[in-house]
């Protein structure tokens, strides 16, 4: 199968953020909640990085898998540094990164400090794919409030699978649990462009991450090719 042509977005449109400069040719890719981010200060350039955010003091993700950044690379012509990369939200390192992941479990709530910078780095440019972790309720809970503060009057919408992220790299026509429920993706767009990915059931896909397991709880089964769609996406609109 022949790849198809897709180029990297622009990353901010402020012109007062950092500039990423994006040299990966014609950035093609095959027939392809943490942050994901394409970073250039510490990574070789054109490589792409992913930052699990740390928010809320030190909530982070530990059990989220890093394996489809590995799988990007297998499918499609992109490079990445095949690992996370730990990111505070306050921090002005966010604005190196396009794409983050954000995740956990438990309740929580963002400083007022970290809404704002969060709703700057949204309406800058910048991509959030967020999970509750193994479809933690309490989570899921509070991110939608959080979320509600960080872009007030924007609300989450379902995806249908007619969206076009649900074929970017592997075609995707449902998400089934590991307890063999239904699920879906939400999301938020700014300006006509997807800036919000957001799963309540979980995109851990502990199967790929050590000593980790969504013990008692739930995820998306095919969370591993889920990510993957969702990273080639975030880059190339």
């Amino acid at each position: 199968m022949k790849p198809v042509p897709l180029t990297v977005r622009t990353p901010f449109s402020r012109s007062a953020l950092p500039v990423c400069a994006f040299r990966m040719r014609a950035a093609s890719l095959a027939a392809a909640v943490i942050l994901c981010f394409v970073a250039v200060s510490d990574a070789k350039e054109g490589v792409v990085a992913c930052a699990n955010l740390v928010y809320s003091g030190v909530k982070t993700a530990h059990c989220f898998s890093d394996e489809f950044l590995r799988l990007v690379e297998a499918k499609t012509t992109i490079r990445t540094t095949r690992r996370f990369s730990q990111v505070r939200l306050l921090s002005d390192e966010i604005y190196k990164f396009p794409f983050a992941i954000m995740t956990g479990q438990e309740r929580f709530a963002l400083a007022a400090a970290e809404v704002e910078r969060l709703r700057d780095y949204l309406l800058n440019g910048g991509f959030l794919l967020a999970s509750a972790g193994c479809s933690d309720s309490g989570w899921d809970h509070s991110f939608r409030l959080e979320i509600k503060r960080v872009l007030p009057g924007a609300s989450l919408e379902r995806l249908p699978f007619s969206h076009p992220l649900f074929n970017t790299v592997f075609e995707i026509r449902e998400l089934e649990t590991t307890h063999k429920g239904k699920a879906f993706l939400e999301g938020i767009v700014i300006d006509g462009r997807l800036a919000v990915v957001y799963s309540k059931e979980g995109l851990n896909d502990t199967a790929h991450k050590q000593g980790c397991c969504c013990c008692g709880g739930d995820e998306i089964g095919n969370s591993l090719e889920v990510n993957t769609n969702i990273l080639a996406y975030a880059l190339t609109h």
